[in-house]
């Protein structure tokens, strides 16, 4: 799922009894990482001066928002590949799915990918999404495979499609300030596309590794794909919680 990489740009915020520090978040409007903060009032303060936005922190300040009553919009974790100390294997560019599926390049519009990511992440899934169609075409899907969040949509990218030529999974990769990175993976659910996940990470795990020195991705908390990344070689490298400022 989407994580988006920072501006650079550090913002001090000053109210009667808390002081806190946050960064901007590049391509995502209204979306700050809270860096530091002092004082009891910090969601009254973020409240009063990011109003409608998101903000993203540790776990220190997110369980100190939690107990200020802050609504969390997810626990995820970060996590990285070394592709220089543990490159992957080279046969993994070749491997292919079962006919009638085929690898395709990721160069269809949203819309066409959004049925299957759609399945993916069904009610009850850690990463189910209530938004409407057009919401998440324009939103979620549209700005990564433009590579207008996250950075230049990368070759690694891929989709695989059924007899018909319909998308039934998919891997968008984008360069994210010099990490490749993998900013969603999807699949149907039917049993007949189990395995395309992994397949794609490893394609793509092996289309990254000439280019790039580490390879990263965010899982939400208690999503089983984070099972598969591991067993890829992915470590935890940050864990982080996003609340929707009131």
């Amino acid at each position: 799922m989407l994580h988006e990489s920072g501006t650079g740009e550090v913002v001090a915020l000053t109210g009667q009894t808390t002081t806190l520090r946050y960064a901007p978040l590049a391509g995502a409007p209204r979306m700050a990482r809270l860096i530091a903060a002092e004082g009891p009032d910090v969601l009254e303060l973020l409240h009063k001066r990011l109003p409608g936005w998101n903000v993203v922190t540790d776990l220190t300040h997110g369980h100190r928002l939690l107990r200020a009553g802050a609504r969390l919009r997810r626990h995820a974790h970060t996590m990285h590949r070394d592709l220089r100390a543990d490159p992957p294997p080279q046969d993994w560019a070749g491997l292919r799915p079962p006919p009638p599926l085929r690898v395709t390049a990721c160069d269809r519009p949203a819309e066409a990918l959004l049925p299957a990511w759609r399945e993916a992440y069904p009610p009850g899934h850690p990463d189910h999404v209530t938004a409407d169609d057009r919401t998440l075409r324009t939103e979620l899907l549209q700005p990564l495979l433009s590579g207008r969040v996250l950075g230049p949509l990368l070759e690694a990218s891929a989709l695989v499609t059924d007899g018909a030529g319909t998308v039934v999974a998919g891997l968008i990769a984008n360069d994210r300030a010099g990490t490749a990175w993998i900013s969603d993976v999807f699949r149907r659910r039917a049993p007949a596309y189990t395995g395309l996940g992994g397949l794609l990470l490893r394609r793509a795990l092996s289309g990254v590794a000439g280019e790039f020195a580490r390879v990263g991705l965010a899982v939400t908390v208690g999503n089983p794909a984070q099972r598969l990344y591991r067993t890829l070689g992915f470590e935890i490298t940050e864990t982080t919680m996003t609340f929707a400022v009131p």
